[in-house]
């Protein structure tokens, strides 16, 4: 890793930004290694229950600050995360260990933001976690950034967001000091006869930020002064107060009306304004700059059909740029995630003045522009925005995206949950879909089996088995009464209630019905079509994990046989088939053929992914392990070493497989009595999955075991049994006095104690 380390996309500082000094963090005492800031509302500041409208410059307090930290290198890791809910915080801690190279594509986002977190507990280099716009403090439950060396700085609108059972301080930003406001219009204003009545008219709008901000960049757009300005905001505010009533904060209302009425004369003339209203649908912490400018989103801002094409896309990135110029949104040219904003009480109150005609056109194109914008891999900060975006359009639209039926990007925002590995975000919005799909299109549409599919599987992911089967059998028994038992949809359901009872250990059920499965495909879609070898590969498999190896090698053979015929050799499926049956012939105990297997699947990885293609990289660990299990140590040892120094060239030295890869070796070197080459990769593993997993975690604990076991071999007794006992007190601690491992451990350590 080259430190310092930037992970998140932070919004841009303001161009005219002020550190306010009387107002800001300086006038606060900053926040000092091992504290926690938060920033929120003055009780001043107008507020909807416990949350405050905004517009205080929170957010630019805290880009302002994180920037300073980076520049003087005060933190060697700086760490931006959009808090809008709890998927989204894990998402930026999952992308803050990718960005500091300690990923493992193995972790869920779970356990990732866990190693995060525990990192930051443990790490002597200065950190800053910003938490931005915190939308409600249960989302950070167990999630909270701590440290002696780190500084955590939170911005939200919420009066009570301040962490359960953790010590902070908590600041409240209101509008600026007289001197600042003066200061900032100064700034602004380019010419001594505009800034008469400045101080009139700071004190007009309360020298709120939100407000100045709006007012500077009317008044230098249209080359006006503050009386000019005055005399417009007077006319527009009476109007105002009436419309909306003081808790819509009328000042804030007249002061972008009049700043999106001049938007909308530039050119390209009455584009802003529904392209405001398109923004206002969606994630006001950031849109994809490909929403706006898909063919949806330019029919809807254009107003008339067509394709998106690059004259439509330039009038919106002209308007969006017009927005921008007077101060309603912002543009971030470097960040595809979340390339334009705009305030969250502009976000809302845009939104009342959507006549419900315009709300329904609006919904669609908004809808249909994030399902064209969504790529088929999802890249976690790209995702995480158009899932924001999509939760946002779900809070406005409400049963908009349900008529006729739920509109696809319902279901793609799902999926990208599902892909992420949010195993809890996923139940709860499959959960959600259910619930929803039930009430407005009926328990027996064919989209609420689908969102039950997806809840089931999404249970599965997380481990919750007994629920995933319980939603599966009943789906299950739905579909074979309404279609038949050879549909199609009640075979894909057979199939995935087969794989939830091998994972819940119920391999009787699930062989029966991988059987009957399997048949009914062959029968309805024929021998060699992908769900029926699928299927034949989910029974082989569980014939294995019943100890059937013998029921289990003809299917491998046959799925092989058929992969090569339909697929060709060198598909990747058929190499995996090829590399399944080898597995399955090693632990049968048939390893000349296993070994053959395995040596044809490694010159076949090398020849059609590369010889750096992680599979290939697989494939030769394999190989090496089955000369191992042969009794060639001569053939498997110097496959060993070649696979580390692949792995530490490809993935780098402190991978999780790399060290993985070293254990190997140091196991190889430790059978062969070659205990000086083994003791320091020993060593070295230990070290590496301490630091990346933590002391308590399998990994760890095993090596700490076998580091043991080399030692006692070597005669080095007193330093075995530390070890062990580490190892015991670690297990304990970890997985619990009865655990198998902790009692594996205990007995080991007695062994060492009395030899």
């Amino acid at each position: 890793m080259t430190w310092p380390v930037w992970a998140g996309t932070v919004p841009p500082l303001d161009g005219w930004y002020t550190a306010r000094p009387e107002t800001g963090l300086g006038a606060a005492g900053g926040v000092q290694p091992g504290e926690t800031v938060v920033l929120t509302d003055s009780d001043q500041e107008p507020a909807v229950g416990q949350r405050g409208i905004g517009g205080t410059g929170k957010t630019q307090l805290a880009v302002g600050f994180a920037q300073s930290a980076w520049e003087a290198r005060a933190a060697e890791l700086v760490v931006w995360v959009t808090a809008s809910s709890r998927e989204a915080i894990l998402t930026g801690y999952a992308d803050a260990l990718t960005a500091m190279g300690a990923a493992d594509s193995r972790d869920d986002v779970d356990t990732a933001a866990g190693r995060f977190v525990s990192w930051l507990a443990g790490s002597t280099r200065p950190w800053l976690v910003v938490l931005d716009d915190l939308a409600d403090p249960a989302d950070a439950d167990g999630l909270w950034p701590r440290g002696p060396a780190g500084r955590v700085l939170v911005t939200t609108r919420r009066r009570d967001a301040a962490p359960r059972g953790q010590d902070v301080r908590v600041v409240q930003v209101g509008g600026f000091s007289l001197r600042e406001a003066l200061a900032y219009l100064t700034a602004r204003l380019t010419y001594p006869d505009q800034r008469i009545e400045a101080l009139d008219l700071a004190e007009e709008l309360g020298r709120r930020p939100l407000e100045l901000a709006y007012a500077a960049a009317l008044m230098a757009d249209c080359g006006i002064g503050c009386r000019d300005f005055r005399l417009r905001y007077g006319e527009r505010i009476g109007h105002v107060a009436e419309v909306v009533g003081k808790s819509s904060s009328p000042s804030v209302v007249a002061c972008w009306s009049l700043a999106v009425e001049r938007a909308n004369e530039l050119v390209p003339a009455g584009l802003a304004w529904p392209t405001l209203a398109l923004a206002a649908l969606l994630d006001p912490n950031g849109i994809p700059g490909q929403v706006l400018t898909s063919p949806a989103a330019c029919a809807y801002i254009t107003g008339r059909p067509g394709t998106g094409t690059v004259s439509d896309q330039n009038q919106i990135r002209a308007a969006v740029r017009n927005l921008a110029r007077l101060g309603l949104v912002t543009i971030d040219p470097d960040s595809a995630a979340r390339t334009v904003r705009l305030h969250s009480f502009l976000w809302s109150v845009v939104q009342k003045y959507l006549p419900p005609a315009e709300v329904d056109q609006a919904v669609r194109a908004a809808a249909n522009g994030l399902l064209h914008g969504w790529p088929d891999g999802d890249l976690s900060l790209l995702g995480q925005a158009l899932r924001d975006c999509t939760a946002r359009l779900r809070e406005t639209a409400g049963e908009r995206l349900w008529n006729p039926e739920g509109h696809p990007v319902l279901f793609r925002a799902g999926q990208s949950l599902d892909r992420a590995r949010l195993a809890g975000p996923a139940i709860a919005y499959w959960q959600m879909m259910t619930d929803a799909s039930s009430r407005v299109l009926g328990a027996g549409h064919a989209q609420t089996a689908l969102a039950r599919g997806n809840l089931a599987a999404a249970y599965e992911a997380a481990g919750r088995l007994n629920d995933a089967i319980t939603v599966l059998q009943s789906l299950f028994t739905e579909r074979e009464a309404k279609l038949g038992p050879r549909n199609p949809a009640t075979l894909a359901t057979s199939a995935s209630l087969a794989h939830a009872y091998q994972s819940a250990g119920r391999l009787k059920d699930a062989i029966l019905l991988y059987e009957r499965t399997l048949a009914d495909q062959a029968r309805v879609l024929g021998t060699g079509h992908p769900d029926t070898l699928a299927a034949r590969v989910s029974l082989a498999s569980a014939y294995q994990a019943a100890g059937r190896v013998k029921d289990a090698i003809p299917l491998y053979e046959q799925t092989l046989a058929d992969r090569e015929r339909v697929q060709g050799p060198d598909h990747r499926d058929t190499l995996t088939a090829r590399a399944n049956l080898a597995y399955a012939y090693r632990i049968a105990g048939r390893m000349k053929d296993a070994i053959v297997l395995y040596e044809r699947t490694l010159a076949d990885r090398e020849r059609v992914q590369g010889p750096d293609h992680r599979d290939t990289l697989t494939a030769q660990a394999n190989l090496a392990y089955a000369y191992e299990a042969a009794g060639r140590m001569k053939d498997a040892i110097p496959v060993y070493e070649r696979t580390l120094a692949d792995r530490e060239r490809v993935q780098g030295p402190d991978h999780r497989d790399t060290l993985t890869a070293c254990g190997n070796l140091a196991s190889a070197y430790h059978s062969a009595r070659r205990l000086t080459n083994a003791i320091p990769l020993y060593e070295r593993t230990l070290a590496g999955f301490n630091q990346i997993l933590g002391p308590g975690h399998p990994d760890t604990l095993t090596s700490r075991a076998n580091l043991a076991s080399a030692y006692h071999t070597a005669g080095r007794k007193a330093e075995a049994i530390k070890l062990l006992e580490r190892a015991v007190a670690d297990c304990e601690e970890a997985m619990g006095r009865r655990d198998p491992m902790t009692r594996a451990l205990r007995e080991n350590l007695a062994a060492v104690r009395g030899d």
